[in-house]
């Protein structure tokens, strides 16, 4: 992971409150039935809890996506986006032990 993607990724408070509500599918509408079987949410239904355009959305999903915070998935015209817990765990841990190191 390139530390210093996930930090430009995260500062930004929409794109920080995206990735907390992606912890939780709860925070959006139901799938539709043909997607219930997918993991992740539909990159409209981000775009409608945000109250952001479709372009700004796509964006601010890209930067979170290049600095491996979130995975991507498309199926027809839809994008399904969700939180990659494996790499913001690293994130996290590589940024407690950089912070705490003692005088470099």
């Amino acid at each position: 992971m390139e530390i210093e993607k996930a930090i430009a990724a995260l500062n930004n408070p929409v794109r920080r409150q995206i990735l907390a509500w992606l912890k939780d599918r709860s925070n959006f509408p139901p799938a539709l039935p043909e997607h219930a079987d997918l993991d992740g949410v539909c990159v409209g239904y981000i775009q409608e809890k945000a109250n952001l355009s479709q372009s700004t959305i796509s964006t601010y999903m890209g930067h979170l996506k290049a600095a491996g915070l979130v995975k991507s998935e498309r199926h027809g015209q839809w994008t399904f986006y969700r939180r990659d817990e494996e790499a913001i765990q690293q994130f996290l841990a590589l940024m407690g032990s950089e912070l705490s190191q003692a005088g470099n």
